[in-house]
């Protein structure tokens, strides 16, 4: 019996890829290849700051360049406070350690930009009066993440550790990061944290092996890095490659 299971995960486990592989490369999620010529443009899901004087935050998700995108996404945290005339958008672009000394980037772009032509999923939008303090929060945990001087594609830190631990600063955000955010696992030295939505909790071994439940991420499991889950109350699955199959939630959520 044990040997019929482990040939039947043989058997199994490259044809999910293969198909995983080959409804990504014609679903125009990925981007392009050179990141040089790459669309960067915006593409609607974020309000024009000019129009909207509320105090806005949103949490985006997007593939990553080249062959990763097949693997995982780059994640980011925009804010506008009340009146502002302009988004800033927190990210980790590992790159950027070389030339400044740091992986946090904290600059003036279009929120829901394209990331090197991905594009972005939208996955939460905050809005009302009390999200001024919810900013104010946010950037005080960007200025607090623990890793500015490191970067590892793989198992973290990375772009979405960072945003991960942004999130578990300011759980009222209630953000369940995709499946495919290699990285927001990974707690360094310090195995049990919050789950990324603050609804929850999970032990995690650098990155690579753990366990996480919580009211909006559900049940996942973290193997090698490459998360399997379900979440009962969205009646979703959660898988490597694919990421979340079923409905998720990017409704403007507003508060008082």
């Amino acid at each position: 019996m044990k040997k019929t299971r482990r040939i039947l995960w043989i058997l199994l486990l490259p044809l999910y890829t293969a198909c995983s592989t080959t409804y990504l490369g014609q679903s125009g999620k990925l981007g392009g290849s050179d990141w040089r010529t790459a669309s960067r443009e915006p593409v609607g899901l974020a309000p024009d700051p000019a129009t909207t004087p509320e105090a806005v935050v949103q949490v985006y998700a997007a593939r990553t360049i080249s062959w990763r995108g097949y693997f995982g996404v780059h994640t980011w945290i925009a804010v506008k406070p009340s009146n502002a005339d302009h988004f800033t958008v927190h990210e980790v672009i590992g790159y950027r350690l070389r030339r400044t000394g740091t992986v946090v980037v904290s600059r003036e772009r279009p929120p829901d930009g394209r990331w090197f032509g991905a594009y972005p999923e939208l996955l939460r939008d905050v809005r009302g009066p009390g999200v001024d303090a919810l900013i104010t929060r946010i950037e005080a945990a960007v200025l607090r993440y623990p890793y500015p001087a490191s970067y590892h594609a793989w198992p973290g830190p990375n772009s979405n550790t960072f945003t991960a631990f942004v999130l578990r600063e300011v759980p009222e955000l209630r953000v369940d990061l995709p499946p495919t955010a290699i990285g927001k696992d990974y707690l360094g030295m310090i195995p049990v944290a919050r789950t990324p939505s603050g609804t929850g909790g999970q032990v995690n071994l650098l990155g690579v092996a753990g366990i996480a439940a919580g009211w909006e991420e559900g049940l996942e499991v973290n193997v090698l890095g490459l998360t399997f889950g379900v979440d009962p109350r969205s009646f979703s699955i959660k898988l490597p490659l694919l990421g979340r199959i079923g409905p998720s939630e990017s409704e403007p959520v507003i508060i008082d």
